[in-house]
């Protein structure tokens, strides 16, 4: 098997979770650092290099709002969701919990002649 292969398709599906996460954890106003490090908290660990192009992306597609200030003499910029992020962040939930019971049941015991879990490797 190629060695990258798995690494190719566990950033496919983390992709799209890191976006809800991102969304999610700004329900309460951050700053990159602190947003990296509540995400990290949380087994969600993103670079840098990830993160910041995210959050440029998600502010040019209305979902984030962001503003500059000054937190202990240095300038930070602050981001929040924007009505449009809370909106599209609920209806990712549903779809995210939707998707998550489908999962959970596709990956239970097959309900037809083959007792092997689908998740059984080999």
């Amino acid at each position: 098997m190629n060695p990258d292969l798995f690494e190719n398709v566990r950033l496919e599906l983390r992709r799209g979770c890191v976006v809800l996460a991102v969304l999610a954890a700004l329900r309460t106003e951050q700053y990159g650092y602190t947003l990296r490090k509540a995400l990290a908290e949380h087994g969600m660990d993103i670079d840098e290099g990830t993160l910041y192009p995210l959050l440029r992306r998600l502010e040019s597609q209305g979902l984030l709002v962001s503003e500059w200030r000054e937190e202990a003499k240095r300038n930070k910029r602050f981001y929040r969701l924007s009505g449009d992020g809370k909106l599209i962040l609920k209806q990712l939930l549903a779809e995210w919990r939707s998707i998550d019971s489908s999962l959970e049941d596709i990956l239970k015991e097959p309900r037809r002649g083959n007792a092997r879990s689908l998740l059984t490797v080999g």
